[in-house]
Order: C-alpha cells, then sequence, then structure tokens
C-alpha cells in the first residue's frame, strides 16, 4: 500500500477504496465575467487550481479509478431553495436565480452553472448536482461511493473554506478518510484558503489529511 507524504502525517493510500471528488469547478465561479468576479472577487485566485486539477485528474484517469464531480446549484424554480441561502447577498446585489452575466446564476442547465471544460467529465463519471454547500447534503452521494466501495477521497475543488471543507466535514461524519491537496483547491481570500487547509490537518488530522499533488501523482503513476 502506498504512502502519501502529508500533514499531520502519511496518508496509507488505498487505489481500489479510493475516489477523486472534485468539488464545483464551475464557470460561474472560475471564469471572468461570472458570478464570482461579479461579486468583486478576483477569480485569478480561484483558477490557479485548475492546472493542478487538470493533471491530477488525468492521472487519476489513467490509473482507472473512480472520479465524481460535483456542481452547487438549484432547478429553474428554486425548489430546493432556502430562503435563508436566497436572500443571503450583498445590498442590491445578485442572488440565486438572478439573470447573471452567465444565465441565471446558479440555476442548472445555464451557462454558468457548467463545469470549465478545462475539467469537462467523461461518459461514465459521475456528475453530483448538489443544493447546499456540502456535497452529501441532500444527494446521492453517499450512496454512490458506498456502491462503488469507497472507503477514501482525494477532494479537490472550490472553494476551500467553504464548500471543500464542508463536504470533507461531512465525510468524516460519515467515515471516509479523506486527503486535500493543497494546490488542487484554491480561495478567493488566500488567508482562509491557509486556515481551512490548517483546519482540517489540525489535532493529528481532525478532518483528514492535506498533502500537494506533487507527493500523490508518482503514487498513481506507478499503478
Amino acid at each position: 500500500m502506498p504512502t502519501i507524504a502529508a500533514d499531520p502525517y502519511p496518508f496509507a493510500f488505498e487505489p481500489t477504496a479510493c475516489a477523486l471528488l472534485i468539488i464545483d469547478m464551475q464557470r460561474d465561479f472560475l471564469e471572468p465575467g461570472g458570478f464570482g468576479a461579479a461579486l468583486g472577487n478576483d477569480v485569478a485566485q480561484l483558477r490557479r487550481a485548475i492546472g493542478p486539477n487538470v493533471r491530477l485528474l488525468a492521472a487519476w484517469r489513467a490509473a482507472g479509478l473512480p472520479v465524481l464531480h460535483t456542481r452547487e446549484g438549484h432547478p429553474p424554480d428554486l425548489g430546493d431553495l432556502p430562503p435563508s441561502k436566497h436572500t443571503r447577498a450583498p445590498e442590491g446585489g445578485l442572488r440565486i436565480g438572478d439573470a447573471g452575466p452567465m444565465g441565471r446564476i446558479l440555476v442548472q442547465g445555464e451557462p454558468g452553472h457548467a463545469l470549465i471544460p478545462e475539467l469537462a467529465p467523461r461518459p461514465g463519471e459521475t456528475v453530483i448536482d448538489k443544493p447546499g454547500k456540502g456535497a452529501f447534503y441532500a444527494t446521492a452521494l453517499d450512496a454512490c461511493l458506498r456502491e462503488l466501495g469507497v472507503r477514501q477521497l482525494v477532494v479537490t475543488g472550490v472553494t476551500t473554506e467553504i464548500c471543500v471543507q464542508s463536504t470533507v466535514r461531512e465525510a468524516n461524519d460519515r467515515g471516509y478518510d479523506c486527503l486535500v491537496p493543497s494546490d488542487c483547491t484554491a480561495s478567493y481570500f488566500p488567508h482562509f484558503h491557509t486556515a481551512a487547509l490548517a483546519m482540517i490537518a489540525a489535532q493529528g488530522g481532525i478532518l483528514g489529511w492535506v498533502t500537494h499533488s506533487d507527493h500523490l501523482l508518482p503514487a498513481l503513476e506507478s499503478l
């Protein structure tokens, strides 16, 4: 069993029981002119995670291991959108469901809801549409993973302190071991990114392990 250099200690990697879970690499969050940029965020902070994810995804696919993608969004009628989430927006600012630069914001089927082309799913790869921050809430993710025999997750995507960390917390509560490559996640706010990763590995890995994709790629290539 290969071990991956990680914080707080090496991660015992079980390839046959591990899946790659890529969180919310969506156009509205990462592309110039999208929802994230419209809120005044610097999307370049998120885009730095694209290259590392592309390399990791290619190696993961070459190893024949399961890949799952998530997208945050809601149906056109916003039927699963709670009022508390809908009303939480800057005064006079864009809200979920409003017309945005890439179609209605966080609405399934709209251009901005789509995953970026660089990380587009291949046929046979599972895409989880989620209404919340964590990927397990109100989705079939747990059932999909258990059907695949998955006990470990490599979790990547955006943003580190919100949807990535929320998913890691949910996974931890369900008994999954999570490894987070720091260069494959990102935040609009670098200090949040650093703090979120520190929280995951704190107290002996209370939520999981943190590594760099440079440590994971050789293990995948050896497969």
